[in-house]
């Protein structure tokens, strides 16, 4: 968890690209969940900070 926590801190790809994922992944289960409204109002704009998150950090040093 330190080393992970490090990694953030540090800019270091790996972490970021990890955040960046979950936060793609938990915008495509608010997206196909039925039950809460502003869950699936709020999943594009989740989904799109993760993807354009994801590039940019694709550019971090390892």
């Amino acid at each position: 968890m330190t080393n992970f926590l490090s990694g953030l801190l540090g800019l270091r790809r790996g972490p970021w690209e990890m955040l960046a994922s979950i936060l793609i992944a938990l915008g495509v289960v608010m997206l196909m969940q039925p039950f809460i409204l502003w869950l699936y109002t709020y999943s594009f704009i989740v989904t799109l900070v993760g993807t354009v998150m994801f590039i940019i950090v694709s550019h971090f040093r390892e």
